[in-house]
């Protein structure tokens, strides 16, 4: 696996789900692809759009495990588990990041919600 490509996709996820970027529709919509869509952990769906307009959660997340596996030249899946400390909660997510005119870019979001607690995963 490409070190230099999983530190720099961690690096664009980690960004996404920092409360600095998360409360910013312009940081936001820098990250996210033109066609984005969510399926948030209520099950819900939102796309790009919304995220920008209604605003996405706010809260201190810590990511672990994460991984990633090379779908083609341009397209990675992300997989890790977040440990919520706003909500409380944990979640399982994936993500899928495109090269978009040179650019990695969110293009596909999904989180789970999960029982384990960080001690199951490390």
């Amino acid at each position: 696996m490409n070190r230099d490509l999983l530190e720099k996709i961690k690096n664009l996820e980690e960004s996404h789900l920092s409360l600095h970027v998360r409360s910013s529709s312009e940081k936001l919509g820098e990250i996210l692809a033109d066609d984005f869509f969510e399926i948030g952990s209520s099950g819900v769906m939102f796309d790009r759009k919304e995220c920008l307009e209604k605003g996405v959660v706010l809260s201190d997340m810590t990511l672990h495990n994460y991984e990633i596996q090379l779908l083609s030249e341009d397209v990675v899946l992300s997989t890790y588990f977040i440990e919520d400390k706003t909500r409380d909660r944990n979640t399982l997510r994936s993500s899928i990041w495109k090269r978009i005119d040179g650019r990695w870019q969110l293009y596909f979001h999904q989180g789970t919600i999960t029982q384990l607690q960080v001690k199951d995963v490390l």
